[in-house]
């Protein structure tokens, strides 16, 4: 699958016009809070897969943080401040709810980087409203493990899903499967902060197929 240099551009150059493409720089490890085990194991299944596509490992636990993806779902934007402990893990949390809750926000993921710029942590809030709640459990997830591999632009998606549908079924956009692939190839940085990287990225993809 080919993809002009230009679209691979645009999903990493931000709304302030910056350009910003990070992969994760250690292996993921997933943990869910406020759902029942069967959609816990979907969203653990949804991160392997999108790990096997890239090349990247999963791991048990993870030496510094434990945890590095945390995974909460829950109705209304207040819970959070309710949640032991995360006001540490996310500074300005009361705030961030407070924003989040005025724009009537159903989603939102907060990463952050190592010294090198590589992705070491990322945080992964879904409120489950009307709009949040038609969406198949294995839809939600895969799309929520695909928006976290890599760091996308702000606006990746703002006018399409990365999934599409095949045979009523939601899977990842072949196009949007080989940025991921491509963007995980050894012989490129983990981090990237100039367009030229796009090119580099088209060039792997067409590399790899």
């Amino acid at each position: 699958m080919t993809f002009p240099a230009d679209k691979i551009e645009a999903l990493f150059t931000r709304s302030d016009g910056t350009f910003l493409c990070a992969r994760w720089g250690r292996p993921i490890v997933p943990i869910v809070f406020g759902v029942q085990d069967e959609t816990l194991s979907l969203v653990k299944g949804a991160f392997e897969a999108v790990c096997a596509l890239s090349g990247h490992k999963m791991a048990e636990t993870d030496p510094e943080l434990g945890t590095n993806v945390m995974v909460f779902f829950f109705r209304d934007w207040s819970e959070l401040t309710q949640v032991p402990d995360l006001d540490r893990l996310v500074p300005d949390l009361g705030p961030l709810v407070d924003r989040l809750s005025a724009q009537d926000a159903n989603q939102y993921r907060i990463f952050r980087f190592d010294e090198d710029g590589a992705i070491r942590a990322c945080f992964i809030f879904i409120r489950m409203d009307a709009e949040m709640m038609k969406v198949p459990a294995e839809t939600l997830a895969l799309s929520q493990a695909v928006q976290t591999i890599l760091l996308w632009s702000d606006t990746a998606f703002t006018d399409a899903s990365p999934l599409a549908l095949a045979d009523g079924v939601a899977v990842l956009r072949p196009d949007i499967a080989g940025v991921i692939r491509a963007a995980y190839d050894p012989v490129l940085p983990a981090v990237a902060h100039d367009a030229s990287h796009a090119l580099r990225l088209s060039a792997r993809m067409k590399a790899l197929q």
